[in-house]
């Protein structure tokens, strides 16, 4: 038992600091609530409107990927290290693990974790394209009332 009191002693200060440093934030610290010190701090830009309640589905399944990639990497790294010791056991395991992180990628490209910017947008409007659709069907055609004349460009002979 003596073995774990330094662990023990190292936990209760730990957890000793924290809450004293709660307890002290909130008896010493200035309370003088205005609304610039409640407004979100942009980098120095005031917001012209409100956040969105909701993040889009493909923040998560980007943040998703990223777990996965680095829990592949935790899990690849002892292994690269003493794969000799583990020898064919060690590799089937491998080949098991890299399987399963391979599929939830997949799964994740599969849903569109990835698809966004211009080249989405146009996929996407590309995809949604009917045969009935045509030019003159599409084409909201404009008239003239509400542009500036078009200057002459003539060209004095």
């Amino acid at each position: 038992m003596g073995q774990y009191l330094p662990i023990v002693v190292m936990a209760v200060l730990g957890v000793l600091f924290a809450g004293v440093s709660l307890v002290m934030s909130r008896l010493v610290s200035p309370k003088r609530p205005s609304a610039a010190k409640s407004a979100p701090y942009e980098c120095g830009i005031v917001p012209r409107q409100e956040p969105p309640e909701r993040f889009p589905v493909r923040f998560y399944l980007v943040a998703m990927i990223f777990v996965i990639v680095d829990i592949e990497i935790i899990f690849l790294y002892p292994y690269v290290v003493i794969h000799r010791e583990l020898g064919i056991f060690g590799l089937v395991e491998m080949l098991v693990f890299a399987i399963a992180v391979f599929a939830s990628f997949v799964y994740l490209i599969a849903n569109g974790a990835l698809d966004w910017g211009p080249v989405a947008q146009l996929r996407r409007s590309q995809s949604t394209v009917r045969a009935d659709r045509t030019s003159s069907s599409t084409v909201r055609r404009v008239g003239m009332e509400g542009r500036e004349p078009e200057a002459s460009t003539e060209v004095a002979a």
